[in-house]
């Protein structure tokens, strides 16, 4: 019996083993290679990985095109179910589901946590005859589709920022020459050339440039001015109502089962508070947005109603 017992004990422990060996985690990141959340996935893994609170496998697969929507509704369709299925997505995603009528359904996936939020910039060409935001608003508010501006997806936030500073300057929304680009890298080239006037990205993808002389930034969409970039003022500050972010977080997959979901908050909750992450955010330039489980849940409920109803006051979508 004893005997018996003990093969019992070893078959279990031997199929465990091997499912562990199995186990490996896939992320999602529904952007090209190099951007802000091919960057978010990777650096929070690796981050976790240096932090050893997650140390195994993990296969990325990065499915660019339509603010998120594409890889989205590919790691909707096929990962669900899944238990250890992620996917990073931000504040892009919202106004581009509605712009792109998508199929992907925000509130079907499994909220895991908001981790970063990154504030926008608006720059131009270092020998710009804009000098100010101001100078720029004028410009928009005179001839608005002879102003190309460059920025992300159709309906993310940097298109959102656009349309709400034309619109606190009493500039025509839906005249707007709005240029989305592959990336950041893109819009400065775009900007340094002249075939864009302007361009509006995330602190992080300019400022690089910015400190080569490449671009001058004008303005930044945060409440106060910021660390390390005290010479630009807000939007706010040069007469605009504008205060926006570009938010990331990661979900998990549509019906992950719930004890695998509230271990991968218990993971990401670890890895804010580690060093490793401070490391990150620090060297990226973004800031500590931390948002865990079902508040994160209702923070994009809330924020995908905010967006949408953006997007419809600036006349970009149906009302």
């Amino acid at each position: 019996m004893r005997i018996s017992h003990i093969l019992k004990v070893l078959a279990a422990t031997a199929v465990l083993c091997v499912g562990t060996a199995q186990a490996q985690v896939s992320v999602m990141l529904p952007a090209n290679p190099g951007g802000g959340w091919d960057a978010t996935g990777r650096q929070a893994f690796q981050a976790m990985n240096q932090a050893g609170i997650y140390t195994g496998t993990v296969n990325f697969s990065n499915r660019g095109g339509a603010g998120g929507t594409i890889g989205l509704a590919e790691f909707q369709r096929v990962q669900k179910g899944k238990a250890d299925a992620l996917a990073v997505f931000g504040a892009i995603t919202v106004g581009a589901i509605t712009l792109n009528h998508s199929p992907v359904e925000l509130d079907k996936f499994a909220p895991i946590a908001r981790l970063t939020a990154e504030y926008l910039v608006l720059a131009v060409k270092a020998d710009s005859p804009y000098g100010t935001l101001a100078d720029f608003a004028e410009a928009l508010k005179r001839d608005p589709g002879g102003t190309p501006v460059g920025g992300g997806s159709a309906g993310g936030v940097d298109h959102i920022a656009l349309a709400l500073l034309a619109q606190s300057a009493g500039a025509s929304v839906p005249a707007l020459n709005y240029i989305p680009q592959a990336g950041g890298a893109d819009t400065v080239t775009g900007i340094v050339n002249g075939t864009l006037k302007a361009g509006i990205s995330g602190i992080s993808e300019f400022r690089q440039f910015a400190d080569s002389g490449r671009i001058r930034i004008l303005g930044i969409t945060t409440a106060e001015r910021m660390k390390g970039l005290e010479d630009v003022p807000t939007f706010r500050e040069a007469g605009y109502d504008v205060e926006i972010a570009n938010w990331r977080g990661i979900l998990g997959a549509v019906d992950m089962p719930e004890a695998n979901r509230q271990e991968w908050i218990e993971r990401f909750t670890r890895l804010n508070g580690s060093e490793a992450w401070r490391a990150v955010l620090a060297r990226q330039g973004w800031d500590d947005y931390f948002l865990a489980g079902d508040a994160f849940g209702a923070f994009i409920q809330a924020e995908s109603e905010r967006i949408n109803q953006v997007l419809k006051d600036a006349g970009l979508a149906e009302q």
